[in-house]
This record gives C-alpha cells, sequence and structure tokens, in this order.
C-alpha cells in the first residue's frame, strides 16, 4: 500500500491502522516534508520508502495493490482519478469530494474499471455508535422518533491551515469536516433524507468559515435527526440523545480511539483496544433523568477502528463487500450540499 499524505489524517489515523493490520504492508509514504519523513521513520522504520509527489506512485503502479489518499480535501478527487487510471483501487479520506456529482463520476470510474473505490468513515466504529446500532438490532428503544447527535468541542481560537480557510476550492469548515461523520452515521442508521435545514454561522474572531453548524434531516421514514457539530461549545452536550417510542439512549464523552493513536497507542493483540470506563457508558430508560442516575447503564461495546481496514484487505483479496462505497459518500454529499444551501437561503431543502 502507498499513503498519499503524513499530515494529521495519515499520520495519527491511516499509517498505524495500515501498520497494524495483519496481511497489509505500509510500503511508500507520499510527503517531501523532511521532518514528517524522519516522523515516519520512526515508528514504521527503514522498510517504508518515501515518495516526493503522486506521479511517483503511477509509475509503479505495478508494485502496489492499493493507494490511501490522506491529503488535503482539495487533492481528493484529481489524485483519486489519477489512480484509478493508473489501474490502482483507492481509499480516500473523508470527505470524498467537494460534490455529489463528483463522487459520482469518481464511482462511475472506478466501476467501469473494476477497481475498489472506499471512503474512510472510520466514524461508523466508534464505541458510541456501534453500542446504538446494538440497541437498535435488538429493538429495545422502539421505533425511533428523533435522533440528536452532537460532535462538539471547545476551541475558542481558530488554529488556522486549509481546514479553517473560507476558500471554496479548499472544501473547508465544520460542514464538510465533522458534518461528515454525523451525516453519514444518520444515513447509516435511518436511511435516505427526504428533506434537509441547516443554520451554519462564523462564531469566532478571525474565523473565515462555519465553525457552529446544526443540521436537520427528516428521513424518509419519518425519523428526524437533529445533527450538531462546533467548534465554539463552552458545555458540551451528549454525543448521542436517541429517544424512542420505548425508550431513550443518551451516551455522553467522544469514543477514545483518536486519542489513543494521537498519544502514541496502537491497537494489537497484546493491548485493550476502544474500551472506555464504566463511568462513562451510556444509560437506556424511560422517563427518567440520566443526569440523577436515571435508567439502567448500557455497557458500551468496545471502538472498532482497525475494522475498518481489515474489511479492506478483505475486499482486495477475497471480494468481500466494500465497507464503505462510494456511492454512499454521495448520498451523504447530497445532504451537505442541501444543507449548505439551506443555510444560505434560511429555507429547508428537498431531496
Amino acid at each position: 500500500m502507498a499513503l498519499i499524505g503524513y499530515g494529521l489524517a495519515g499520520s495519527v489515523f491511516h499509517a498505524p491502522l495500515i501498520a497494524t493490520t495483519e496481511g497489509l504492508a505500509l510500503d511508500t509514504i507520499v510527503t517531501s516534508n523532511p521532518e514528517r519523513q524522519e516522523q515516519a521513520r520512526a515508528e514504521f522504520g527503514d522498510g517504508v520508502r518515501f515518495a516526493a509527489t503522486p506521479e511517483e506512485l503511477w509509475a509503479r503502479a505495478d508494485e502496489l495493490d492499493l493507494i490511501v489518499i490522506a491529503s488535503p480535501n482539495k487533492t481528493h478527487v484529481p489524485l483519486a482519478t489519477a489512480a484509478l487510471k493508473a489501474g490502482l483501487p483507492v481509499v480516500v479520506d473523508k470527505p470524498l469530494a467537494g460534490t455529489a456529482a463528483e463522487a459520482r463520476e469518481l464511482a462511475a470510474l472506478a466501476d467501469e474499471r473494476g477497481l475498489l473505490l472506499s471512503v474512510f468513515q472510520n466514524r461508523r466504529w466508534d464505541n458510541d455508535f456501534l453500542t446504538l446500532r446494538k440497541l437498535l438490532s435488538e429493538g429495545e428503544l422502539g421505533d425511533v422518533w428523533r435522533f440528536e447527535s452532537r460532535f462538539e468541542r471547545w476551541r475558542p481560537q481558530p488554529k488556522g491551515g486549509w481546514r479553517e480557510s473560507g476558500d471554496p476550492v479548499e472544501i473547508g469548515g465544520l460542514l464538510y469536516d465533522l458534518g461528515s461523520h454525523v451525516v453519514d452515521q444518520a444515513l447509516v442508521l435511518f436511511g435516505p433524507a427526504a428533506s434537509v435545514y441547516a443554520e451554519a454561522d462564523i462564531r469566532r474572531p478571525g474565523a473565515q468559515t462555519d465553525d457552529d453548524t446544526f443540521i436537520a434531516i427528516t428521513h424518509t421514514n419519518g425519523v428526524r435527526s437533529h445533527l450538531y457539530v462546533s467548534a465554539t461549545t463552552a458545555q458540551l452536550g451528549p454525543r448521542f440523545r436517541v429517544l424512542g417510542s420505548q425508550a431513550g439512549y443518551v451516551k455522553h464523552g467522544l469514543d477514545p480511539q483518536e486519542a489513543d493513536l494521537r498519544e502514541g497507542r496502537r491497537p494489537g493483540a497484546s493491548t485493550e483496544w476502544g474500551v472506555e470506563p464504566e463511568s462513562l457508558w451510556g444509560r437506556v430508560g424511560s422517563g427518567e433523568s440520566p443526569l440523577t442516575g436515571g435508567g439502567r447503564p448500557e455497557p458500551t461495546l468496545p471502538g472498532a477502528y482497525p475494522a475498518y481496514y481489515e474489511a479492506i484487505a478483505a475486499a482486495l483479496r477475497d471480494s468481500a463487500p466494500n465497507p464503505v462505497t462510494a456511492q454512499e459518500a454521495a448520498a451523504a454529499l447530497d445532504v451537505l450540499e442541501a444543507a449548505r444551501r439551506s443555510a444560505t437561503e434560511g429555507t429547508a431543502v428537498s431531496l
């Protein structure tokens, strides 16, 4: 495998997960930054090679089995296109593209070439999301009426960089960053969107793009999803609050896997991965307040980011299903585009 980009996404998420997945080998990292090259050597040894440009990979296409694109958002479409045309399967970090039309064009190209095209939506393997899917599959909540999901942070000062750029070419802002996660989760849980309403604000002095955004989805099955992504939340709300006809589920706190990866901890047979303490378990109940200990504690399933690349290996080797398809990414982008339009026009958008 070759990895394009060794910034946050490449160094914290992709490279460690690739390197710890049986049957996958991290062969080449594309970065011309000497400090990042040294960082990669320190973790993966002298066996990993480096390339200064992606074009060096296309010339070696017969030596590689997969390209992973973890470079800035604006490069995703041109790099994925070049990789597919070179005959190489591709994993692309979210968002796959800036528009749903571009995502569908990539999907068509991959189908035409008979190649895997997958999107890294790691938060389908968050501990709370896996726990909620279990509760839903077992019918614990009855018919779900409302799904509330929050990905909130307190970062009163902008950090800068392309992720916070107001230039539309950069595909920055929270709507396409954290919004890609919460929208994808809502669609996986409750199916297609019928209509979208959104509010997107710039709250912080000096910020150039949305840093406090709300998205309301009415799904075709009648479930309403209320999704919050923010960098300006001084008091964090529950990660999930799910209300059904029989019971509700409330869960606070973020999955620990990102923090563990940032701290240099790695999944492996000798480590207990993705497990959180009992004090952070969510609660299931009806009519009680979880803030006062109401309802019963629901054990949180372990988070499982390694499962994504295990599924990629199985898809390449055994023709197993693609864990996250480009068409699924396009459906999420339909919602994100509708949300941007709704926030601009101040009206709900039908899909």
